[in-house]
């Protein structure tokens, strides 16, 4: 008994030995800074369809980091959000992996074709997705996406499996093209904070007007969790985006930045605006991005998936949709994990979204690295601590 407690104590020090050696790794890096992480860029070609299908050059920006590693995780941000926010994903894997992290087309410096309508479907991105990779001379990636940025992750790894390896999406499910397509008007009876895409199709110019008045404002009233929420109506108006704030002077700030990257979030959308960002809403965009799919049939997505889904999402109960899509059903090889927050759950709750991805990936794609990764589970100092 008393060899077999001493082993016991030993193993506990050892333990705890590495899980303070982890957490002052992590802590040994200086405070996100988005400023400090230089930029590439790279020129690909994109398709203007309000001009002859005519084939114009764009500018692609993109942060590369740790190229050297042997595995690869591209990371696609939503709307309305820029490269920086996975402030801390790239915190938390930026020595295990090799990380790129774009700026999509229209969002800070990446240009766009100025068709807002017509040049931003899904396969457009994939094809923008295509060329960043190619410029950085890897062959394969793990797609990591949130928001519209999880649809193109999806829309990639059932378009060219060659090329993605896996996916992890957070908050969207994966909505295949098996079925009819279905316009935004048809569904804001189910879920009616979408209703706002009505005024984002339908009355873009005048949406941009509004998104660019105030882009701070525009930024705060968007970017919100759940113990700081928008107002109840906010999202549900087919002829504003921004109305439901209109009984608040000043909106707080954003509550998962900094003080400076709320500055360099607001400096970045200062650069071209809005306008060419709304292209995932436009009824062209997406129904050319369900038409181009449907076609082609092969709807299964058949490398391995996690799928990080929000509880307190105000826009919708995506554990529902999820089932009533049927995601699964094309997903065989699906890892579902729920964690509370809101929409920007990565962001909210980063450190069980990085635990969540930490144990996907040492299962699918571990870190070449050459150090072992403990994922630290939230209570096992103080379990430990008590075992002591």
């Amino acid at each position: 008994m008393l060899v077999t407690t001493s082993l016991s104590y030993a193993l506990s020090l050892a333990l705890v030995s590495k899980y303070f050696q982890t957490i002052s790794a992590n802590s040994s890096d200086s405070p996100f800074n988005p400023r400090d992480y230089a930029k590439r860029t790279t020129n690909c070609k994109a398709v203007k369809r309000d001009a002859n299908n005519q084939l114009v050059d764009i500018t692609l920006s993109y942060v590369d980091i740790n190229p050297s590693a042997n595995t690869t995780l591209v990371m696609l941000h939503g709307w309305p959000s820029l490269w920086s926010t996975w402030s801390n994903q790239i915190q938390e894997f930026k020595h295990d992996y090799h990380l790129i992290i774009p700026d999509l087309r229209g969002f800070g410096p990446s240009t766009h074709p100025d068709d807002v309508k017509g040049s931003g479907t899904l396969y457009d991105l994939v094809g923008d997705l295509q060329c960043i990779i190619k410029d950085t001379k890897v062959e394969s990636v793990v797609c990591v996406g949130h928001d519209w940025g999880t649809a193109i992750c999806y829309e990639a790894a059932r378009s060219r499996p060659d090329i993605i390896t896996g996916v992890i999406g957070a908050v969207v499910p994966y909505i295949p093209s098996a079925g009819a397509y279905v316009p935004i008007k048809h569904l804001t009876s189910a879920i009616p904070k979408l209703t706002y895409q009505l005024f984002f199709d339908g009355k873009t110019a005048e949406a941009v007007e509004e998104l660019n008045k105030d882009m701070r404002r525009t930024v705060r009233a968007t970017l919100r969790t759940k113990d700081s929420p928008p107002p109840d109506d906010y999202l549900t108006s087919p002829y504003s985006f921004l109305d439901a704030w209109g009984h608040v002077e000043e909106i707080p700030p954003v509550p998962f930045f900094t003080p400076e990257e709320e500055d360099y979030f607001v400096e970045q959308y200062q650069l071209q605006g809005f306008k060419n960002t709304l292209q995932f809403y436009t009824d062209e965009n997406r129904y050319a991005s369900w038409k181009f799919a449907h076609e082609q049939g092969n709807h299964t997505i058949p490398q391995p998936v996690l799928a990080i889904l929000p509880t307190d999402d105000p826009v919708a109960d995506w554990v529902l949709a999820s089932r009533l899509l049927h995601s699964e059903d094309f997903l065989p090889n699906l890892t579902t994990e729920l964690l509370s927050g809101a929409h920007w759950v990565h962001l909210e709750n980063p450190r069980r979204f990085n635990k969540a991805m930490r144990t996907w990936l040492n299962r699918y794609f571990p870190s070449q690295s050459g150090a072992e990764t403990l994922v630290v589970d939230d209570n096992y100092a103080g379990h430990v601590e008590g075992e002591l």
